[in-house]
């Protein structure tokens, strides 16, 4: 399978990101603007009405409160997403809006479901299981990051609080670790250094030959001649004639 290209930022690393927030905020605008109410436009489990919210439930939001709480994880997950997953970013949003917008359809309870917090469970576990079956450290440190900073979410896959759909939320995190798998051998490894090399040799290294065994820099003894900038032109040896008068008022 093809291998990804090394990290790199780019301008899409935060553009989309951003470009995706902002259609949620316009989205909830022009509800309260118009007068609005697409909470049926959210997901219906176990009718046939309700699959159209498998394409559109990540767009609405119940209040402002919703959407804010949404937000913040959204684009730091999506940044994280598009930064050490690009090939396939598109591929793990669109894919994950759909796959777990059905699988809510498919168990959840008799009610609207709506809200990107489905996403954003998706980006978590994703980039969480990717990160420890890459066993790369740059990986690693990013799921470490993402259970420091989201690692509560996971009770909010059970059912404990009320007015939560904690069915979005589980089939999210069902959905990013079969992502995790199936993208398993789709490794992002950066360009390694040359000490990261299996084959680096330090005695053929020229930046550590400037330094000892003790690691004191060795000044080197052999100065090289710089050439003259303006070297001097080669002229004729000057000849110099004196002439003696005779001063006859002495």
């Amino acid at each position: 399978m093809k291998q990804q290209e090394p990290f790199k930022f780019t301008v899409d690393v935060i553009v989309f990101p951003i470009a995706f927030v902002l259609l949620l905020w316009l989205i909830f605008a022009i509800e309260i603007r118009f007068g609005f109410n697409l909470n049926k436009l959210g997901v219906y489990p176990q009718k046939i009405s309700g699959l159209v919210g498998v394409f559109f439930s990540p767009f609405i939001h119940s209040g402002i409160s919703h959407l804010w709480h949404n937000t913040i994880p959204l684009f730091v997950l999506s940044t994280a997403l598009f930064y050490f997953y690009r090939p396939i970013a598109f591929k793990v949003i669109i894919y994950g809006i759909l796959l777990s917008g059905f699988l809510t359809w498919t168990f959840g309870r008799p009610s609207y479901h709506i809200g990107a917090s489905g996403l954003i469970y998706v980006l978590a576990s994703f980039i969480f299981f990717k990160g420890v079956f890459a066993k790369y450290y740059r990986l690693i440190a990013l799921s470490l990051l993402v259970a420091f900073l989201y690692g509560s979410m996971i009770w909010n896959t059970l059912p404990l609080e009320v007015g939560v759909s904690w069915e979005g939320h589980l089939s999210g995190l069902i959905v990013g670790l079969v992502f995790a798998l199936l993208f398993r051998k789709q490794i992002a490894k950066p360009k390694r250094y040359v000490w990261e090399e299996p084959n680096y040799n330090e005695a053929d290294d020229e930046f550590l030959q400037h330094f000892d065994e003790n690691g004191y820099f060795i000044e080197s003894k052999v100065e090289e001649e710089l050439p003259e900038a303006n070297p001097p032109e080669v002229t004729q040896p000057l000849n110099i004639h004196y002439t003696f008068k005779e001063n006859k008022d002495l």
